[in-house]
């Protein structure tokens, strides 16, 4: 696929880097062209000097036969006019903005055809505050992934000595476990002074303490799941009560309002440097839900005065990649149950993995699925970024008959996949959102359900398969199986 770029900063480049390993042809357009440059040098891409909002730019940068543009540079109005200028001179048929602003939603008529022509708008910080969100949710998982508008979720969680699954086999699942309902689909062994082994989950898989486990179920099934893999009791319920954000940006403040607005009774503390900053969130913040305090993250004092010892999530949310993680280690140190911290440099995550800090979270991570769900082929409704980027898991609906298909009609244990790639889930009965669905109203709905991929369930024309890929190179063989021809013989 050709791909433009709009925009050499973090959110670029980690697309960029995504996007290329892919094999997609990719070029990136930006002002800095020193910048453009240690892109070239690092990735297998064309630079263009410029702004993408001027027609000659964007023609030099092969806008005339792109598939798609993406436009993710600082300034909310240059990727919106970039978009129109993309659309209404050369026809690109498919063009992502990067857009902060709360007025331009989805769904939009500022967004159509007649305004801007933006097809899907992406907003890392909204994004990375609804990721976190889940995290705080259950606090127990290192990810929470969802699937069909939240009905199915795919969770990764450290595997806990005396929880009832560790130490036994998949195949005991059911015996150990019967309230459970969930799919094991991957498993990373953590081993001293290597990297990460993958573990192919079979029947006589044993899961042992300290393996990241990655599990799908049906939302309401995630308690279950987290307490057969997590927890010594499974009656106890681990619950976020006290927060402290260190950081009150963008990010900081959107998650102190979500979490306002969850009608969850939580006690947040936000730590701000700037002591401005502190009297501007003040004023938007209720007192009563959030208590802003002038000072460091990095602080000993200040978090020691503050209780660190009681919080039960501390989460390091500045713009400083360094100041998140001493942060983070420092809180951990001092007794705080769990740390969060946001690091913009992939280099920096991959280093803080298997240390104390809990989690590491790139912005650009998370929100990397809603832009591959357009580059994948097939119809691909929901695409998650797993393992920083080495791991997929997508939601792909199958489409066609018996005649035209590979996978419809037929059983699961049936269906060859690549090599660790896992079915998880079928869910059946979803709504149709595009051409041809029922309007409002009308019709019998049937209720949608999650059905635990065995290897006897056969798959229905319109069943939405949820795929777990343990290696994006594999991903190709997957679309290839879902795609629908006149005959496949």
């Amino acid at each position: 696929m050709k791909i433009i770029i709009l925009g050499a900063g973090r959110i670029g480049e980690s697309v960029a880097g995504t996007l290329v390993s892919e094999r997609n042809d990719i070029t990136v357009i930006d002002t800095d062209a020193a910048r453009l440059r240690e892109l070239e040098e690092r990735f297998e891409l064309r630079g263009v000097v410029g702004s993408g909002i001027e027609p000659d730019v964007l023609a030099e940068a092969g806008a005339r036969d792109a598939d798609m543009l993406i436009a993710c540079a600082a300034q909310d109005e240059t990727n919106l006019v970039c978009c129109k200028v993309a659309y209404q001179t050369f026809g690109i048929p498919t063009r992502i903005a990067r857009v902060r602003s709360n007025a331009y939603k989805e769904g939009s008529p500022l967004l159509g055809k007649e305004g801007f022509a933006v097809d899907c708008v992406i907003c890392p910080e909204e994004s990375l505050t609804r990721y976190i969100g889940k995290l705080v949710e259950y606090p127990e998982a290192l990810q929470v992934r969802e699937f069909a508008n939240g009905l199915a979720c795919l969770v990764a969680v450290r595997a806990v000595a005396g929880a009832p699954l560790v130490r036994h086999s998949i195949a005991e699942l059911r015996e150990r476990v019967p309230g459970a309902d969930m799919r094991i689909v991957g498993i990373y062994r953590r081993l001293e002074n290597e990297p990460d082994r993958f573990i192919v989950c079979e029947g006589p898989t044993l899961i042992e303490p300290g393996d990241e486990v990655f599990v799908l179920s049906a939302r309401e099934h995630l308690p279950a799941v987290l307490s057969a893999l997590h927890r010594h009791d499974p009656g106890e319920q681990s619950k976020v009560e006290r927060i402290m954000i260190a950081g009150g940006g963008r990010v900081g403040l959107r998650l102190a309002r979500q979490l306002i607005e969850t009608g969850v009774k939580y006690q947040i503390k936000l730590l701000e440097r700037s002591h401005a900053r502190c009297v501007q969130l003040a004023s938007e913040l209720p007192n009563a839900s959030v208590l802003v305090l002038h000072g460091d993250g990095t602080d000993e004092d200040l978090l020691e005065d503050e209780g660190i010892e009681g919080i039960d999530l501390f989460l390091a949310l500045t713009s400083d990649d360094e100041d998140n993680i001493m942060a983070s280690l420092l809180a951990k140190r001092l007794g705080a149950k769990r740390v969060l911290a946001l690091i913009n440099r992939r280099s920096y995550a991959d280093l803080m993995h298997g240390t104390q800090i809990d989690i590491a979270l790139s912005p650009a991570q998370t929100m990397l699925g809603e832009l591959l769900a357009y580059v994948r082929q097939g119809d691909v409704q929901a695409v998650h970024s797993l393992r920083r980027g080495v791991a997929e898991a997508l939601e792909i609906v199958a489409r066609g008959d018996r005649k035209t298909s590979r996978v419809v009609g037929r059983k699961i244990s049936d269906i060859e996949l690549p090599k660790g790639a896992q079915f998880g889930l079928v869910m059946r009965g979803l709504p149709e959102m595009g051409e041809g669905a029922l309007p409002a109203g009308t019709g019998t709905p049937t209720p949608a359900q999650v059905i635990i991929a065995r290897g006897d369930t056969v798959i229905q024309s319109n069943d939405h398969i949820v795929i777990f890929v343990p290696r994006k190179r594999q991903l190709r063989d997957v679309e290839k199986l879902f795609r629908v021809s006149a005959t496949f013989f």
